[in-house]
């Protein structure tokens, strides 16, 4: 079955190079690198809104609106004023209305204001003075309904 060669004889060895992986097309060359979340940190105040579409963390204290992707207000964040996004992380402190499809209190947040929401949860501890206002989605628009008319010869 297998057959050893004699010592001392050399067999010549055959190298194949390796098939070279096709070529990736340009959209897959160029993909973006992940987004990093903004922050803002402990020592920062902002006096005025903040606006994106990313994620932001906030540490410091933001003294306006805040219209972003995504949220999260650490331990030590606070602000002052509305917060408008698609999903919301509170750790900190919140003095304004919130709206957001997800929302997210911890233990150590505190929440003065109106939260508007699809999915609310919250932690033991968490602190919320306001009203819990869920989504009224548009229900899509009904048909008219069916109508039979007696349909009449001509005379």
């Amino acid at each position: 079955m297998f057959s050893k060669p004699a010592k001392g004889s050399k067999t010549p060895v055959q190298i194949e190079p390796l098939p070279l992986p096709a070529a990736a097309p340009a959209d897959q060359v160029r993909k973006a690198p992940p987004r990093v979340a903004s922050l803002i940190s402990a020592d920062i105040t902002i006096e005025g809104g903040v606006s994106g579409d990313g994620e932001l963390q906030i540490d410091g204290v933001v003294r306006g609106d805040v219209r972003v992707g995504r949220l999260t207000v650490g331990e030590t964040g606070h602000v002052e004023g509305g917060v408008y996004a698609e999903a919301v992380e509170i750790r900190g402190r919140v003095v304004g209305a919130i709206t957001a499809k997800q929302v997210r209190l911890y233990g150590t947040a505190y929440v003065d204001g109106d939260i508007t929401h699809e999915q609310l949860a919250m932690e033991t501890g968490a602190f919320f003075q306001g009203r819990s206002l869920k989504f009224q989605r548009q229900a899509p628009p009904r048909p008219r309904p069916w109508r039979s008319r007696r349909l009449r010869p001509r005379t």
